[in-house]
């Protein structure tokens, strides 16, 4: 990704992924994405939010030399697993050294049951402003209504936009 962007880039951005192989569903997040299934009408996360102020991200963030300062990863970014932000100087590691942010992501297994509904990948632009448990509540009842997993996901993104200052995206992937 750097080899393709230069080293004039100054953006970056996170990410959330699922792949379902023989029953079992694998979650890569790197960010402050979110996965959470609905199971049963239970919102279960699947990821964990990997923000600086995290007591293991914070940990990590120590061990590869950096700091957290109000929130930030040496007071200058707000997630502590991100592609790109080269720009910053000091928080990507070079020539095999890891730095304070990583791309590395954090990977999650799960098998599959008859009970799983849906799942919701989003960015934390939805989980500023909505709880894991209120989306699958949201998303549950547009399902009921219009049994169309695309309207559901515009229902949550609207509903989101009405109160986030950040960008909300959300894929929903419905299993029954």
């Amino acid at each position: 990704f750097y080899d393709k962007s230069g080293p004039g880039e100054t953006s970056g951005s996170t990410g959330v992924a699922a792949c379902v192989i023989g029953g079992k569903l694998y979650i890569a997040n790197a960010g402050d994405c979110r996965a959470v299934l609905s199971r049963k009408g239970k919102a279960i996360d699947l990821s964990i939010d990997q923000k600086p102020s995290s007591v293991g991200e914070m940990e990590r963030i120590k061990n590869a030399g950096g700091f957290v300062e109000d929130g930030y990863v040496n007071g200058l970014l707000g997630v502590s697993r991100a592609f790109g932000d080269w720009h910053i100087e000091g928080l990507k590691g070079r020539g095999g050294k890891a730095g304070p942010v990583t791309v590395d992501p954090e990977i999650e297994k799960t098998r599959l049951t008859e009970d799983d509904e849906f799942l919701i990948l989003a960015c934390d632009g939805l989980w500023d402003v909505m709880t894991s448990d209120q989306a699958v509540i949201h998303v549950r009842r547009s399902l009921a209504e219009y049994n169309d997993v695309e309207k559901a996901a515009h229902d949550l993104v609207t509903l989101a936009v009405k109160t986030s200052e950040d960008n909300v995206t959300v894929v929903l992937i419905g299993f029954t």
